[in-house]
């Protein structure tokens, strides 16, 4: 394409090259390929269900492993406003009825009193409507009160990010998502010295709400639980923006300028990619409970930590080894069960690979990332799915799919992701170094054949807009996997405003 000066001025601005723009046309041109599946995992074929005695024992390992003050980071990824969550109650405020009419209506004024927002709630109705929501509800005047609640005249929770949302109610106080992510942090990732450092990401525009509520919370945290936290900020870097672009896969302009889309949670790999860190923990904003439920959620992020620092020593003995070039075949042999049994890397090819080509293809599956993913019973929630499938070099290993990385009109294929048993509740544990302690360069290890396009509109006009390999998808295709079967009470997402009126959340 011919680039205006104009163009080069945005791309130069965004830190985004012209090649990256032909590449990402192209992309729009060829579609993503499907992956092809080897099996779903399953217990017993990718997915570890660890007995009491596992357990303790991974524990033990991640409690000796914090001993040595090592730098753990709880990565969160947080960016984006909470309108979704209130989908329902914006289509009432918009509706051609006044009273609720739907369940989800219903619900909501029914339990009103239930959420932690409530009092603050009431407060800006008093303030703004001179009335109490008792009052306002006797006198039907529902749509004043949903106004209050999320527009920017009252407390404007349809525009503040989740991580500011009051999630649960503990008395005198109520905590926000983003100080229930702090909680968690000093129960499991602390080490001896008392350190926990979280670090969230987040959009440019809520980071000042961020700041200021890291502010006036921090000190009464460290004291409650006796920790000494750094919390840390990152915003979607422009340079992982996409080009948008029309129905003949040129590009989208909006009164002659080029049009850039967010690249979705998978251009967070660039911000992983800037923590330096031994350990890094990442979990959803909106996947937290009150203290009182706390406890698997904890366990189970030790438990799972402790599997990878396991596997992280083994690695690391293995790759000496090899460099070191004092092995014998009874060791390469050892390494290969290993890989095969321990990592669920299969590679029909070993079999016939010389020994020097064999200890290369070791060398290369074991020098890489680690990440240890909680995976639990499907019981019908949204997210990606564990599943083996074939890499490009021949070999399969254990990935994290969503449904559009999968030919669902393939029979096969299809029968596959219906048989899927569990699922990803981005649940994960990741080391990020060498045995030398050098940082590995995470965007290497991207599958850049997994992105996905998706139909949007811009000023009524539809437009193509292009996924970056998700964070947990495409973006760690090329990390070494292992995935543990944990408790469906460790998953507690918050979707809609509604969710925080389940047991675990009151």
């Amino acid at each position: 394409m011919t680039f205006t000066q104009e163009d080069r001025d945005l791309l130069m601005q965004k830190g985004i090259s012209e090649s990256q723009i032909e590449e990402q046309l192209s992309c729009f041109k060829t579609g993503f390929p499907f992956l092809k599946l080897k099996s779903p995992a399953s217990i017993g074929n990718g997915i570890l269900s660890l007995n009491e005695k596992e357990s303790e024992h991974y524990l033990e390992i991640w409690e000796k492993y914090l001993s040595g003050n090592p730098v753990i980071v709880k990565f969160v990824p947080a960016s984006g406003a909470a309108s979704r969550m209130f989908k329902n109650l914006f289509e009432f405020l918009d509706a051609d009825y006044a009273v609720p009419t739907t369940d989800f209506e219903k619900k909501f004024f029914n339990n009103i009193t239930h959420f932690a927002f409530y009092n603050d709630l009431n407060a800006i109705c008093i303030k703004n409507e001179g009335q109490d929501i008792p009052t306002l509800i006797a006198e039907q005047k529902y749509k004043l009160i949903i106004a209050n609640l999320l527009l920017e005249k009252g407390l404007n929770y349809g525009a503040l990010p989740k991580g500011m949302l009051k999630f649960h109610n503990y008395g005198d106080i109520n905590r926000t998502a983003m100080e229930e992510h702090l909680a968690e942090g000093a129960l499991y990732a602390r080490n001896a010295a008392g350190n926990v450092n979280v670090h969230f990401t987040v959009s440019k525009e809520h980071l000042p709400y961020f700041k200021q509520l890291v502010s006036e919370k921090q000190s009464d945290y460290e004291k409650k639980f006796n920790v000494k936290y750094s919390v840390s900020f990152s915003e979607q870097k422009p340079s992982t923006d996409t080009i948008a672009a029309d129905m003949q896969n040129e590009p989208f302009r909006d009164n002659g300028k080029l049009v850039f889309r967010p690249g979705g949670h998978g251009a967070l790999i660039e911000n992983l990619n800037d923590i330096d860190a031994d350990v890094i923990f990442i979990k959803n904003i909106d996947n937290v409970v009150p203290d009182k439920i706390k406890d698997s959620t904890v366990l189970f992020k030790k438990i799972i930590g402790g599997v990878l620092i396991s596997l992280q020593q083994q690695i690391d003995k293995y790759v000496e080894l090899l460099e070191s070039g004092k092995y014998t075949m009874d060791n390469v042999r050892e390494i290969i069960t290993f890989v095969q049994q321990k990592l669920f890397i299969r590679n029909p090819e070993t079999k016939i690979f010389e020994d020097s080509d064999l200890v290369v293809y070791l060398l290369k599956k074991l020098r890489r990332p680690i990440r240890v993913c909680g995976m639990v019973k499907n019981v019908g929630e949204p997210g990606g799915g564990p599943f083996l499938a074939y890499n490009q070099d021949g070999s399969y290993s254990l990935q994290i799919l969503e449904s559009s990385q999968i030919d669902l009109k393939n029979p096969e294929s299809k029968a596959m992701f219906e048989a899927s048993t569990h699922f990803n509740p981005v649940d994960l544990v990741c080391a990020v170094k060498n045995r030398k302690g050098e940082k590995y360069n995470l965007p290497d290890f991207v599958d850049k054949n997994t992105g996905f396009i998706s139909l949007k509109s811009k000023n009524g006009k539809e437009l193509k807009a292009l996924e970056l390999p998700g964070l947990w998808n495409g973006a760690m295709s090329d990390w070494n996997t292992v995935f543990v079967e944990v408790p469906i009470s460790t998953f507690n997402p918050v979707k809609t405003v509604n969710d925080l009126l389940r047991e675990q959340h009151q």
